[in-house]
């Protein structure tokens, strides 16, 4: 199945990418919003973009992209994006930043990476398969109140004491290797099942989360990139789920606001630090339409924030 990019015009408009500007792309996943945004930039404008996962960099439409002088992709995890910028000499001369979250339909769709308990395929869901501890090993060693707090916290999961209990009695007598082997296991000892939702999304959900430190990355990459934008440079993140959007919400309130220095009383004008972005708007939600065609939008939030 094709990647369908999530609220991609909305996006693009949001973005409001100048013809010569220079943009980051920190999900490149199929190219789908590097490609829109490569359609508007002029000769003289500049797309850089990054990815964890190797499959996405050495895809073909990769390939292809990359004969354009005007874009350059990276192998990179969020966190290293200010590294990066600073080695590209690009820092407070990025008009625009692009974050899709989350993980993408091939990497669902190739039962080899390990992210869907609807294919069986080997316990894995790295995003970046090359480093870090597979599904499959951190299930292996990890003990229950780490693994409790994981499902509690990353998955919103009420049943997570029954299911860890559960993981360890059974790694007692066999390993967990596969999707399926974890999917049946939480099957049978959840009790109560959810309209149209198989008892294992939340696990799922909540060790790929884990093992790929995802909302770490989030947290660093927001504060990165209000240091490397432009004056006027625009930030755009699409989550997917609460967890995400919740740290976004508070990183853009909170960069936003006038802050005072404490210790310092009383409060002079000189000591208040104003906020680097503008007040925020509302977050968007993908059209009823857009929904339709791709159900995967219905649970996207995009917020917006902009450097002043």
């Amino acid at each position: 199945m094709e990647h369908l990019p999530v609220m991609y015009a909305e996006a693009l408009q949001q973005l409001a990418i100048k013809s010569d500007g220079v943009y980051l792309d920190c999900t490149f996943g199929r190219g789908g919003h590097s490609q829109g945004i490569l359609d508007i930039l002029s000769s003289s404008g500049r797309l850089l973009a990054f990815d964890r996962d190797a499959d996405a960099i050495n895809a073909q439409r990769a390939k292809e992209m990359l004969l354009d002088k005007r874009f350059a992709l990276k192998h990179s995890c969020f966190s290293q994006l200010e590294n990066i910028v600073i080695s590209e000499g690009l820092v407070g001369k990025v008009d625009g930043i692009l974050l899709d979250l989350g993980v993408s339909s091939p990497q669902l769709d190739n039962p080899e990476r390990g992210f869907s308990f609807l294919r069986d395929g080997p316990l894995d869901m790295r995003m970046d398969s090359s480093a870090g501890l597979s599904a499959e090993q951190w299930l292996s060693s990890v003990d229950e109140k780490d693994l409790v707090k994981v499902l509690f916290e990353y998955g919103e999961e009420k049943f997570a004491r029954r299911i860890a209990r559960a993981i360890l009695e059974q790694r007692v007598k066999s390993p967990i290797t596969t999707t399926k082997q974890l999917a049946d296991l939480i099957e049978d000892v959840v009790p109560i099942r959810e309209k149209h939702k198989h008892p294992a999304t939340r696990t799922f959900q909540a060790i790929r989360i884990e093992i790929n430190k995802e909302l770490d990355e989030l947290s660093m990459v927001l504060g990165q990139a209000i240091r490397v934008l432009a004056p006027e440079g625009k930030l755009v993140v699409i989550s997917f789920h609460s967890l995400e959007d919740r740290i976004v919400k508070r990183f853009i309130r909170d960069e936003s606001g006038a802050k005072h220095n404490p210790g310092k009383l009383p409060i002079k004008e000189i000591d208040i630090l104003k906020g680097i972005l503008k007040k925020p708007g509302k977050g968007f939600k993908a059209s009823d339409h857009e929904i339709s065609q791709n159900p995967r939008a219905r649970s996207a939030v995009m917020r917006v924030a902009e450097r002043i």
